[in-house]
Order: C-alpha cells, then structure tokens, then sequence
C-alpha cells in the first residue's frame, strides 16, 4: 500500500479575469489556491534530493500561469484545470484543490466562496 505523504501549498494568492460577469473579466480579481498532493514521498527522504519528489516552487509556477491565464466562467472549471495540472506528475496519486474566490460578486457580507474539487490518477 502506498503510504499517505502529501505536499500542501496554501494560500497561493493569484489575479485572474475568472467569472461569469463581464467586470469580473475586465477589472479582475484576486484568487486563493489551495493543494493537496498525496503522493509517495519515501524516495525524496531517502535521496534527500528534490529531482525525486514534486519541486513546490515549479509546482507553484504552474499554478499561477493557469489561473493567471485565459480566463473561464466557474471557479469549479478552473480547480478542474489545476487537479489536471497536479496530476501531470505520474508520482502525484491524489491531487485536491481548493479554489477560493474572496472577492465574489455577492450582495452580502461573507467570509469565503469556494470550490474544492478531488482528482485521482486512474488505476
């Protein structure tokens, strides 16, 4: 059984042109991610050497470039683009992303919108 080790990158905080409003696209707005990549981590501990497990910093990178990049309607469509970017890593088995959109255009006052979506590589 593989064990449960994961690397978490929280609060990466992103600026797109995500929603389904056209001032969402024109102006803007800032976007929360969050990941969660269970994959195992035994050969990175072993080697000490970041070639053998998923490098956060490049990871990170990736990230941004999506949700910097073209824009989509749903926040739901973004965090199924970033799983898909996670598990383009073959040693990344589970990969949970949240999305967060903290400045959603809601009426009322409120503390977070978000949508949390959990992809796993096939078997």
């Amino acid at each position: 059984m593989t064990p449960r080790d994961a690397i978490v990158l929280t609060g990466l905080r992103v600026r797109g042109r995500h929603g389904v409003y056209a001032f969402e696209r024109e102006q803007g707005q800032d976007f929360v991610i969050d990941v969660r990549l269970e994959l195992d981590l035994g050969p990175a501990a072993r080697s000490d050497d970041v070639a053998d497990t998923v490098h956060y910093g490049e990871l990170a990178e990736r990230l941004v470039a999506i949700v910097a990049g073209a824009p989509v309607n749903l926040i739901e469509t973004l965090a199924e683009r970033l799983a898909d970017a996670c598990l383009g890593d073959e040693r990344v088995a589970v990969s949970t992303v949240v999305v967060h959109k903290p400045q959603a255009p809601i009426p009322h006052e409120f503390a977070d919108v978000a949508v949390s979506v959990t992809r796993a590589r096939p078997a």
